[in-house]
């Protein structure tokens, strides 16, 4: 049997170790899925619900393990992984209270001598691409929506983070959703090419990188089967000569530094009016320098590891290639003693005199790092957001 290893970033050792499945495994998965899709779709909406809630009261029962299972999968402080569980919780709660109204017929306006109706269908088989960045907020987007339809669901979730597809796994299972229904695999990435291409797989939900969404785009190539893609990209942030700055630099920062930097909607660069430039550079640095960096099971520690050595040093590049152009750092990176320079440890970092010639300025950066450049009006600040190739 083929395995694949889970490393922690917290101090780059072996966390766990799963078997992949089989080609046969998978073939089985599909064929299991199909059938359960077609007793779960005529199930009546209000018995989905019902049971989907069950299952969602099993997670939060388990969230305090759920919590540290995060941390040591893909390191993120223990202070804030918690807060995965009340995500989930009130996410799939809010998409469970809209889907009456969202999945009921619509009719639209009379036309004489026709009765029109749209009704809402099930589609079938939906595969779920989950990330390891938020592993349970993101790939929750997309299964509860479709179960609640009345699709079954296979899940692919990161190799960073199995443990979050067997946890959904055992929360659905204890629940009572029939046999098939929702299924995951520990595939690897041609595995997944073959799986989604597959006729019987109907829709494909994917949340990663542009590289990655490029691949799912080639494996449906030829298929008529839809895809919903949330790729990365290169976020700005905009402060206006009217801002609120205090609140401006607060929310700036987190977006920057939070999950030390791995964040979906994460903020990549910051433009600023001239008026308020100094300030909130001065801002952005003072909160960067109170931040603890350092490991992520520890109640203080307010920013953990990179998900991996290589996307630290992928960072420390950028950074590298920015100050060689003429860019400065302004966070002291002596005062973490955790970065020892090429760990998963990365100290947070704001960087000025900026331009879009660096790779910090236009390529994603995924990590606690920020470039911020002065500009002197709206269509300045417009105009260099848009100056990017990824979409905003």
């Amino acid at each position: 049997m083929v395995s694949f290893k889970t490393i922690t970033p917290i101090d780059e050792t072996v966390f766990l170790e799963r078997e992949r499945p089989t080609d046969a495994d998978v073939e089985k998965a599909l064929e299991i899925a199909s059938t359960g899709y077609a007793i779960w779709r005529n199930w009546p909406l209000e018995k989905r619900i019902d049971v989907i809630r069950k299952a969602i009261a099993v997670f939060v029962g388990s969230k305090d393990n759920i919590a540290m299972e995060i941390t040591q999968q893909m390191g993120r402080p223990i202070a804030f992984s918690g807060g995965g569980g009340a995500g989930l919780e009130n996410r799939a709660l809010t998409m469970l209270n809209l889907a009456p109204q969202a999945l009921s017929p619509s009719v639209p306006s009379h036309v004489e001598g026709f009765e029109r109706s749209i009704k809402r269908v099930p589609l079938g088989v939906v595969a779920v691409l989950a990330p390891w960045n938020y592993p349970f907020l993101t790939a929750v987007n997309a299964i509860i929506p479709a179960l609640v339809a009345g699709n079954s669901v296979v899940l692919k979730h990161s190799d960073q983070t199995p443990l979050a597809a067997e946890r959904f796994h055992q929360a659905f299972d204890s629940a009572g959703l029939p046999k098939g229904v929702f299924q995951f695999l520990h595939i690897d990435h041609e595995q997944v090419a073959r799986m989604i291409s597959d006729a019987r797989i109907a829709y494909v939900c994917f949340t990663g990188s542009v590289v990655g969404g490029h691949a799912v785009q080639r494996a449906l190539a030829g298929t008529f089967t839809s895809s919903g893609l949330e790729l990365g990209g290169k976020d700005p942030a905009y402060v206006r000569e009217d801002a609120n700055i205090d609140f401006a630099i607060a929310n700036i920062a987190d977006g920057i530094f939070f999950n030390s930097g791995q964040s979906c909607c994460g903020i990549e660069r910051v433009y600023v009016h001239k008026r308020h430039y100094r300030d909130v550079v001065d801002g952005l640095v003072s909160y960067a320098e109170g931040l603890k960096l350092g490991d992520p099971r520890d109640a203080g520690t307010t920013l953990g590891p990179m998900v991996k050595s290589s996307a630290a040093n992928l960072v420390r590049s950028q950074i590298a290639q920015a100050t060689s152009a003429g860019a400065r750092t302004l966070v002291d990176t002596k005062r973490f003693e955790a970065d020892i320079g090429h760990s998963a440890y990365l100290a947070p970092q704001i960087v000025v005199d900026c331009d879009h010639s660096m790779s910090l300025m236009s390529e994603e950066t995924f990590g606690p790092v920020a470039g911020v450049m002065e500009v002197s009006s709206d269509d300045e600040a417009v105009a260099l957001m848009n100056d990017s190739r990824y979409g905003l």
